[in-house]
């Protein structure tokens, strides 16, 4: 009778997931697109295992300021960027919507020409037919298709995940060595420290804090929450819940595709990798076809999963700064705007697909935007979120705000190396 019931409940749960993921779960396993999936494969490739302790290290930060940015978005009913122009007025919050945007735009164009690169791999034909195929699909499914219903899609998709989970068992991982690598140890050479910085520019990404937020609002304005205590706890509950169990998903995919890198592309000497794609090809030979078409299903599943994202975080910052209608609760027709900026965003980015650029340069330009623009919207929300006249019952704790401000000053560093590196300081 006990097993029923745990199988009764597991099957309850199982439902729940597929029926309403909530925003932090679906923020989180789009973080690791594939330009984290490329960034961490480079760091395995080329450090070895030397920089895994970092997924654990990053954990705790990125997912407090996760848990801000929705905390501030349940209390005000507003998304990030309609708080920050209402609280440091419209210059401040268009300068940084506007960084958001083209660094959101790169990001798009670098995902879907990998996504089409693994379609390529796995079916041939051309990579810019299969990044247009992607392209019209994701359009058609985030405008189209009501939300509650994409968001179960979204929700599969995000299983595709556990395809790196796979790879690292299919493979001779030293396991000894990455759990002797989960002590933090300052790096040291210049290819460690730009490592430890790409890691933090892909895992504290600004689209994240939009992204969330948005749906942290949009949930406001569809269920009016009580503002009883007992409600409010329910609430703080939910999202910590929600952004810090997806987080932990996503630092352990990382880790894992990490220690394949490390395991397969590092242990032959192939220590330089310039996209996901080359990644995904590198492992046929090295680690069979099984493990190679794993991977590159795996990060299919991922750009279909992170793109929809950096289109709607776009989105809901233009709809917020212009005062339009928005929601992915909303028909096309009732929130016109907000859609044509969805599909703009994706159209934009396939359009960078036709012009001859590296797609390493193009990450790594949407990593300096990210880091760059990262530092004044993480100071400026932490101040917001721990203020009690701002965000009322659901103001940080003093373990949140530390966590917060720490990760605003890591950021601060990163950007100062990552602009320094670009120009060849």
């Amino acid at each position: 009778m006990s097993t029923d019931r745990a199988q009764g409940r597991g099957r309850l749960r199982v439902r729940w997931f597929l029926r309403e993921p909530g925003p932090g779960f679906l923020t989180a396993a789009a973080d690791d697109d594939p330009s984290n999936i490329a960034t961490y494969s480079q760091v395995g490739a080329q450090l070895h295992y030397r920089l895994v302790w970092t997924l654990w290290f990053f954990y705790p930060l990125v997912a407090a300021v996760q848990d801000a940015c929705a905390r501030l978005a349940q209390a005000t009913g507003q998304g990030l960027a309609a708080n920050l122009r209402r609280h440091y007025g419209a210059g401040v919050a268009c300068a940084l919507v506007v960084s958001l945007l083209a660094a959101n735009v790169i990001n798009i164009a670098a995902d879907l020409l990998a996504i089409g690169g693994a379609a390529r791999l796995l079916f041939g034909g051309r990579r810019i037919v299969y990044a247009a195929a992607f392209a019209v699909l994701i359009i058609t499914l985030e405008v189209w298709v009501p939300y509650r219903r994409y968001a179960r899609v979204l929700a599969v998709l995000s299983l595709s995940l556990l395809a790196y989970v796979a790879t690292a068992f299919a493979v001779d991982v030293d396991w000894h060595a990455a759990w002797r690598h989960m002590v933090p140890q300052w790096p040291s050479g210049h290819a460690a420290v730009m490592g430890l910085v790409a890691i933090a520019g892909t895992t504290i990404s600004p689209y994240l804090f939009f992204w969330q937020a948005g749906q942290e609002a949009e949930r406001v304005h569809e269920g009016a929450p009580s503002s009883c205590p007992a409600s409010v706890r329910s609430e703080r509950r939910r999202i910590s819940a929600d952004t810090y169990l997806g987080m932990a998903l996503s630092q352990i995919i990382g880790f894992f595709i990490m220690v394949t890198a490390a395991a397969t592309l590092g242990a032959h000497g192939m220590d330089h990798v310039d996209t996901a794609e080359q990644a995904a090809r590198a492992l046929a030979p090295l680690a069979g076809r099984f493990t190679f078409v794993v991977f590159a299903i795996g990060m299919v599943g991922t750009g279909l999963l992170s793109i929809p994202a950096l289109a709607g975080a776009s989105a809901y910052a233009l709809a917020e700064m212009f005062g339009w209608r928005s929601g992915l609760g909303l028909p096309p027709a009732g929130a016109p705007r907000f859609y044509l900026a969805i599909a703009l965003s994706v159209l934009c980015g396939l359009m960078l697909n036709g012009i001859p650029v590296d797609a390493m340069r193009a990450l790594y330009l949407s990593a300096v935007l990210n880091g760059l623009v990262a530092v004044p919207i993480l100071a400026l929300t932490a101040r917001l979120a721990e203020r009690p006249a701002v965000a009322g019952a659901f103001a940080s704790t003093s373990l949140q705000r530390a966590l917060v401000w720490l990760a605003t000053a890591l950021m601060a560093c990163a950007a100062l190396l990552l602009l320094g590196d670009s120009v060849g300081l």
